[in-house]
């Protein structure tokens, strides 16, 4: 491992300032994900900022009755709030669904968002990379591509976007603000992410230097009526092979209105507009579950070693949308 110093700073601007005006520092809150990354070789900052102490770890409901989860806020936190458990479940529960204990204690809700891809090929430098290294290659392609995307692909990258918290705030249409040195701006978390296109190195659209304060989630009361569903091969401490983060308005049975976002499959948080087109004011039945399963994946395109999740995606958002149409019947 590549010797790094560390600094610690408690003022947002001092931080924001001291990591614009090198490439080689970075920030650090958790290091859940960059520790590793360094450990791999795969970053090689020659410094790391600690920022723990910024006063952005806070979990609140504003005026408007919007939530406010600051970036250094804790995973379990989060969870565990009560306006998330209640208001907002698909958060929580995609939260409970990640990692490890241990690891919710320590990782932070901005870490969360831009950890990087769990793709081998990226993780190991002993093979070349386009997100690592752009304009080599993706050996992924022809590799062991298993739990790879099926959406979003491009022939420079197929690798797939590993947070859960990122696929249900993508599902409730919520915003990033990010903070850089010239002022704020906000972000709809759904253009936060990139798809690879010609340039995978660039996952999102933070500059260096620019720092993710807080997300905020709108106040929309039938948020309540939402679902995570994560398939994995094993029940802790794994990676999607596909998850499903969705809500529902219903009224007499008929779905007014409907998010539903996908994970493990794309290679950003994927928000399938064509299901929830296709869920619209269609009546709670299997036919509809099945027409909106379709659509959501229509446009896949599965590598030799991932076909399966197709089938498994269209079953997982069935398995979901029955599972949220009961609890909208029950309430």
């Amino acid at each position: 491992m590549q010797p790094f110093s560390y600094a610690r700073v408690n003022e947002e601007n001092t931080a924001i300032a001291t990591v614009s005006q090198d490439a080689a520092i970075s920030f650090i809150a958790g290091g859940t994900d960059l520790i590793g990354l360094i450990k791999d070789g795969v970053q090689t900052p020659k410094q790391v900022l600690d920022i723990n102490s910024l006063p952005l770890d806070s979990v609140e409901v504003d005026a408007d009755n919007n939530l406010r989860i600051g970036a250094l806020a804790k995973l379990s936190d989060v969870a565990r709030y009560s306006t998330v458990k209640n208001s907002y479940p698909v958060i929580s529960e995609a939260i409970l669904e990640s990692a490890s204990p241990q690891l919710r204690n320590m990782a932070t809700v901005g870490g969360n968002l831009l950890q990087r891809v769990r793709c081998s090929y990226f993780r190991d430098p002993v093979f070349p990379c386009n997100r690592r290294i752009p304009g080599t290659s993706c050996p992924a392609m022809e590799g062991y591509n298993r739990m790879h995307a099926i959406l979003g692909t491009s022939e420079y990258c197929i690798a797939t976007h590993p947070s859960d918290l990122a696929v249900a705030l993508v599902a409730l249409d919520a915003m990033v603000c990010i903070q850089s040195k010239t002022g704020q701006r906000r972000v709809p978390i759904n253009d936060f992410y990139l798809l690879p296109g010609e340039t995978p190195h660039r996952e999102n659209v933070l500059e260096h230097g620019e720092l993710i304060v807080v997300v905020e989630v709108p106040a929309v009361s039938w948020f309540s009526n939402s679902y995570y569903l994560k398939v994995r091969d094993r029940a802790n401490y794994e990676f999607a092979l596909v998850s499903v983060a969705l809500a529902l308005e219903v009224e007499q049975n008929i779905i007014k209105s409907a998010r539903l976002a996908l994970g493990g499959v794309g290679t950003k948080p994927w928000r399938s507009e064509e299901a929830e087109t296709a869920l619209q004011g269609k009546p709670i039945n299997e036919a509809t579950f099945s027409t909106a399963a379709e659509a959501a994946l229509a446009q896949a395109k599965p590598q030799q070693h991932n076909q399966f999740k197709i089938e498994l995606a269209k079953h997982s958002i069935i398995r979901a949308l029955s599972t949220v149409a009961a609890k909208a019947a029950y309430c």
